[in-house]
């Protein structure tokens, strides 16, 4: 898969220091990833992901202190950052339209 915007995670976490290694190894993973389908993510992640409408997903991030959602294009093999931030952050957001 190809993570589109990893500069976005960077830019975060240049704020959030703790959260660095935890992106890093989420990129490193995803990056080396060949998802098919939804099973293929759930497999790879198990309960720390959920599926939210138009192939939105939101990652628990290091324990849940931190949440990513983004956008999975199966067929393009292209995955979207639409959103990163701390857990009261995401509480404030939708994350079906981020």
């Amino acid at each position: 898969m190809q993570v589109v915007a990893k500069s976005t995670l960077k830019k975060f976490w240049e704020v959030h220091d703790q959260a660095e290694t935890p992106l890093k190894i989420w990129y490193a993973t995803v990056n080396g990833a060949d998802w098919v389908g939804p099973s293929d993510v759930k497999a790879m992640f198990g309960s720390n992901v959920d599926f939210v409408s138009d192939n939105r997903l939101i990652f628990d991030i290091s324990g849940n202190k931190y949440r990513l959602i983004v956008h999975v294009s199966y067929r393009f093999k292209r995955v979207l950052i639409k959103f990163i931030g701390t857990h009261a952050a995401y509480d404030a957001i939708d994350p079906e339209t981020v």
